[in-house]
C-alpha cells in the first residue's frame, strides 16, 4: 500500500489537506465479499474435503495468482492440478515458485485435516513430476484422507487466519529479540529444506541493498514489471472482480485515481510520478527489514520444490506466532537473464554452494498489521 510520504510526493501537501476534510478514511476499503474465505472458512460444508480445502485456499502463493485446480470425484480424494492459466512466465519462466506455492496449499491442507482428525496422506507427481521448465497438466498431487482419532492438531494452525504477507515498511528501530530469533532457528521442517537466518549488522546491509537493487531492476525491466502490472487490483471494484492478484486500494490510492495519477499506464511509465512512488516504495521494503530469512535445498527437483513450499508455510505461520512481519522477496531469486549478475552477488553473500539452490527468500520484522489478501471462491478451483 502507498505510504503517505509516496502520497504526499504524487499529489502534494495541499491535495493531502483539502482530502483530509473529505471522508479521507472512508474511501476504497477492501471489498467483504473479497476476504470472505478468511471468516470461518469451511462453515456450513458438509463434506470434510472442502471444509479442509477451505482453509488450504489461504496458502501463500506468487502474486497472489491462487494456482490451483482440485478434483473431488473420487471420495475421501483429493486430487490437485497447477491451473495454467494462472502462471507467470517473465518472472517465473520455469514455474518454480509456482510449484512452491503448491507447497504452500500441500502444507496448510495437511494441517486443516489434522484439525478435523484425519490423516492426510499425500502422493507428490502421483503420474510423474514436471519437467525442470514446462508445466503441464499432469497432477501435482493425489492426497487420500483418513479418520484418525490419534492425529494431533498442529500448534501452528491456529496461527492460520492471523497469517498474512506484510509488504509496508518495517520499524527500524526494532530489532528481533534473542528469543525470536531462537525461536525460528529451532523451527522443524522437512530436512530435505534448510533455513537460514541473519540479523548481523554487516550481511544485514549486504542484503538490504541487493534486495532493493533486485526491486527496481525489475520495476525498470518492462516485460517483467509488467507481469506485475497486469495482476494488480487497483481499488475496490477490481478487487471486488477478480480477488486475486496485488491488491491496491485504500483512501490515497482512491484520490490519486480520481486525480488521474494512479493508472497501469502511470505504473510503465519511467518519467511519471507514479513510477517514482514504485521506486521510492521498493527502497522502503528493502531497506527496512531486520533480518532475513531463506530456504536452501541441495538439489531443484519437482518434490523438493513442493516440501520448499511446506516450509514456508511453516516459516511464515512460526513469524506470525512470535509477532513479527514477514514479506518474501522473490526478486532475487528468478530465473531471468537480467537477475543474474544480481543474483550472483547475492548467492555469494549467503554462502550457496555449487549445486545448492536458495528457493525463497523474505525480510522480516515489525510492522502494523497487515491485512487479508482476497481468495477466490473455492467453488471456481474444483474441476468439474
Amino acid at each position: 500500500m502507498l505510504s503517505r510520504r509516496g502520497f504526499i510526493r504524487i499529489a502534494g501537501g495541499g491535495i493531502i489537506l483539502a482530502a483530509g476534510g473529505i471522508s479521507l478514511t472512508r474511501c476504497d476499503r477492501m471489498p467483504a465479499e473479497a476476504i470472505e474465505g478468511w471468516r470461518q472458512p469451511g462453515r456450513g460444508e458438509n463434506d470434510v474435503r472442502k471444509r479442509i480445502l477451505s482453509y488450504a485456499i489461504l496458502a501463500p502463493n506468487p502474486h497472489n495468482r491462487q494456482p490451483w485446480l482440485v478434483d473431488l470425484n473420487t471420495p475421501s480424494r483429493i486430487v490437485l492440478y497447477c491451473d495454467r492459466t494462472r502462471l507467470l512466465p517473465h518472472t517465473d519462466p520455469f514455474a518454480r515458485q509456482i510449484v512452491i506455492g503448491h507447497g504452500t496449499f500441500l502444507e496448510l491442507l495437511d494441517m486443516a485435516a489434522g484439525a478435523e482428525g484425519y490423516r492426510a496422506s499425500i502422493a507428490y507427481f502421483p503420474r510423474g513430476a514436471f519437467g525442470a521448465r514446462v508445466v503441464d497438466d499432469r497432477p501435482v498431487a493425489e492426497i487420500i484422507l483418513r479418520k484418525d482419532p490419534n492425529r494431533q492438531i498442529d500448534p501452528l494452525f491456529k496461527q492460520v487466519l492471523k497469517r498474512h504477507t506484510n509488504r509496508e515498511t518495517y520499524d527500524t528501530d526494532r530489532p528481533l529479540t534473542g528469543g525470536q530469533i531462537n525461536s525460528l532457528r529451532g523451527l522443524k521442517i522437512d530436512p530435505a529444506v534448510r533455513l537460514n537466518l541473519t540479523t548481523g549488522a554487516g550481511p544485514l546491509a549486504k542484503l538490504r541493498r541487493l534486495t532493493t537493487d533486485a526491486l527496481i531492476l525489475e520495476i525498470r525491466t518492462p516485460a517483467k514489471f509488467g507481469e506485475s502490472i497486469e495482476v494488480m487490483r487497483i481499488g475496490a471494484g477490481e478487487i471486488a472482480e477478480h480477488r486475486d492478484g496485488l491488491s491496491i486500494h485504500g483512501p490515497m490510492m482512491w484520490w490519486l485515481r480520481q486525480l488521474g495519477m494512479l493508472s497501469r499506464e502511470a505504473m510503465r511509465d519511467p518519467a511519471s510520478k507514479s513510477f517514482e512512488v514504485g521506486l521510492d516504495m521498493a527502497r522502503d521494503q528493502g531497506g527496512s527489514a531486520m533480518a532475513f530469512a531463506w530456504l536452501t535445498t541441495e538439489d531443484n527437483a519437482r518434490e523438493t520444490q513442493l516440501k520448499t513450499g511446506r516450509a514456508y508455510l511453516r516459516l511464515h505461520l512460526k513469524t506470525t506466532e512470535l509477532g513479527l512481519a514477514q514479506h518474501p522477496m522473490s526478486q532475487l531469486l528468478q530465473e531471468y537473464s537480467e537477475m543474474a549478475e544480481l543474483q550472483a552477488r547475492f548467492l555469494q553473500v549467503v554462502g550457496a554452494g555449487s549445486g545448492q539452490t536458495v528457493q525463497m527468500l523474505a525480510r522480516l520484522g515489525h510492522a502494523a498489521p497487515a491485512g487479508p489478501a482476497p481468495r477466490r471462491r473455492l467453488g471456481d478451483m474444483i474441476r468439474a
